[in-house]
């Protein structure tokens, strides 16, 4: 344990700082006004402690401030108004210990980036090999004759064309694709190389891009980071498979930030369960 308990502001305090703003152009006063409507003022932690609610419920925006807070590392950019940090500032955090090095929130921002960089270095390879497709032939019929040092790796290209199969040319020549993992195993592996040992880590809804199989690893792993590698988990979740998580202290944003016996009360696994009792004849 390392985060004990969080406050924020609570609605009295929100409602002073609104009721005291001279401006009226503001659209917006985010993320004042947010976590009231879900009653949520303080989260007294647990090594797993999990905020689960409907979209819009405040679950992120209570990660964010938290991870803001503490100074806490990220990758993706956030939601982020002009009374963001007026509203941090009012913010408390109780540690236990001081926040380790390597702490961090990941978010479904900081995936969709990753699988866009991978995207992006795909394309590269893609256009690198349509040139070479080219080349091939050019440097399979060229006459070179080595002139200096500095030729020896167009040298070396003449020589691979000559004695290689265009494809086996282009394959050598062109570097590895990353395509052979689909965007589901790259979240995967996301975060098992982000969360490091004896960290605090925040995670926003990590059930996005993963299919229920990997949703089931990514529980397993996190269990284990605690069990074993010293990890402080907070994660805003919908899916049941995190829903289940040993030991986990389940705070329901929908119902005014109450802390839930269990998971199997809450209204997304009861959708999960009233389907599949629906269609129980099927699977037998």
């Amino acid at each position: 344990m390392y985060l004990s308990a969080f406050y924020f502001p609570g609605e009295e305090t929100e409602s002073d700082f609104m009721f005291g703003l001279k401006t009226t152009y503001d659209q917006s006063v985010y993320p004042y006004g947010i976590l009231p409507k879900a009653g949520l003022n303080e989260i007294v932690f647990r090594p797993v402690t999990i905020l689960y609610g409907g979209n819009g419920s405040g679950k992120s925006t209570a990660l964010n401030v938290i991870a803001e807070k503490l100074r806490l590392e990220r990758n993706s950019a956030y939601n982020r108004s002009r009374f963001f940090q007026d509203y941090v500032d009012r913010c408390k955090a109780a540690q236990d210990e001081p926040i380790p090095k390597g702490s961090r929130i990941i978010t479904s921002d900081d995936v969709f980036d990753m699988m866009l960089d991978i995207r992006s270095i795909n394309e590269g390879i893609d256009r690198k090999r349509e040139e070479l497709a080219e080349d091939y032939y050019r440097l399979k019929r060229e006459k070179f004759q080595l002139r200096s040092l500095d030729d020896l790796d167009h040298l070396h290209l003449v020589n691979q064309a000559r004695s290689k199969t265009k494809s086996r040319f282009i394959i050598n020549e062109s570097g590895k694709s990353l395509r052979e993992r689909s965007n589901g195993e790259s979240a995967l592996m996301h975060f098992q190389s982000k969360i490091e040992m004896d960290t605090l880590c925040l995670l926003d809804e990590p059930e996005n891009s993963l299919s229920p199989e990997n949703q089931l690893v990514l529980a397993d792993f996190l269990a284990e980071s605690v069990r074993y590698c010293g990890n402080q988990l907070v994660i805003s979740t919908h899916s049941p498979f995190l829903l289940a998580l040993p030991g986990a202290k389940i705070i329901d944003l929908d119902n005014h930030s109450r802390i839930v016996e269990s998971w199997t009360h809450l209204k997304n696994p009861q959708v999960y369960f009233d389907f599949f009792k629906k269609h129980e004849h099927e699977f037998e």
